[in-house]
C-alpha cells in the first residue's frame, strides 16, 4: 500500500477513504480483521489516525468493533441485509413526502451541487467518492424534511444498509460501472424533479423505486433471497397505499 499523500483533508480522512476504497475494491472481505500497527507501517503514519479512521469506519457501519480483540470488516447476515432493507424502503418513502414540502430553494441547489459532483465521478477508481456523494445526497434530502427525529433515525439506518457492499459487485463486473452510474444519476434527476415540483406522491413514488433498485442488486450480486425482499417491498407498499 502507498504512503498517504499531502492533500488538504485531515489525515484520518484520507486514510479512511483509503481504506474504504480498498474493502470496497475487495483486498478486505467482510469479516476480516483490520490490523491497526500494519495498516499504520504500510500508510507510513503513526497509529493515532489509524485508529482515528477506524472510528469513521465504524460509525459509518463499514466495521464492526469487537471487545478485546479489534476491528474487522463488517459482516451481515441475510435477516440483518432484509431488516435493513425494509427500513431503507418506509424511511425513504416518509422522507420523501416531508421534503417534498418543506424543502427549500436553497436545498435544491445543494443537492444539484452533489449531483453535479458526482457526474465527475464515474471512473471504477472513483466509486468510493461516488458512494460516498450519494449518501450525501440522499442525507440532505433527510435534511430537508426538518424533522430531526427522522434525521436521526435515516442515519442510523443508511449506516446500517449494505450499499457499500454492493459497490464491491462493481469491481468484480467491471463492465457494469457506466449502466450503474448512468441508472444512478437518471433516478437522483427524478427524486430531485418531484421535490423541486413539491409533487409528494411523485417523490415517494420515485424514492422507493430507487430502493427497490437496490434490492435487485441484493438479490443479484449478494444473493439474497427474492422472497424475503419482495416480502419487505410488498409491506411497505401495502403501508404506502393505506396511508393516502
Amino acid at each position: 500500500m502507498a504512503t498517504i499523500l499531502e492533500t488538504h483533508k485531515p489525515l484520518k480522512e484520507e486514510i479512511f477513504d483509503a481504506l474504504h476504497r480498498q474493502i470496497i475494491a475487495g483486498k478486505y472481505a467482510p469479516g476480516d480483521w483490520l490490523r491497526q500497527e500494519d495498516i499504520a507501517s504500510q500508510m507510513g503514519v503513526s497509529m493515532t489516525p489509524v485508529r482515528e479512521a477506524f472510528d469513521l469506519l465504524v460509525a459509518k457501519g463499514i466495521a464492526e468493533r469487537v471487545p478485546y480483540r479489534g476491528v474487522r470488516v463488517r459482516e451481515m447476515n441475510t435477516k440483518e441485509v432484509v431488516e435493513a432493507y425494509g427500513l431503507r424502503l418506509v424511511l425513504e418513502a416518509i422522507i420523501a413526502r416531508e421534503a417534498a414540502t418543506n424543502i427549500t430553494p436553497e436545498q435544491v441547489t445543494a443537492l444539484k451541487k452533489v449531483m453535479d459532483e458526482m457526474d465527475r465521478h464515474v471512473e471504477l477508481s472513483e466509486m468510493p467518492q461516488e458512494r460516498q456523494l450519494s449518501r450525501e445526497f440522499h442525507a440532505l434530502i433527510a435534511e430537508a424534511s426538518g424533522n430531526a427525529l427522522l434525521i436521526q433515525l435515516y442515519t442510523i439506518v443508511s449506516n446500517a444498509f449494505p450499499d457499500w457492499l454492493l459497490y464491491e459487485a462493481l469491481y468484480r463486473k467491471p463492465e457494469l460501472v457506466k449502466s450503474s452510474v448512468t441508472q444512478t444519476h437518471d433516478e437522483h434527476t427524478e427524486i430531485l424533479d418531484a421535490l423541486r415540483k413539491g409533487d409528494a406522491d411523485l417523490a415517494v413514488k420515485v424514492s422507493i423505486e430507487h430502493v427497490m433498485e437496490s434490492g435487485r442488486w441484493l438479490e443479484k450480486y449478494l444473493n439474497v433471497p427474492a422472497k424475503l425482499l419482495r416480502e419487505q417491498e410488498k409491506q411497505v407498499l401495502h403501508l404506502m397505499k393505506k396511508s393516502k
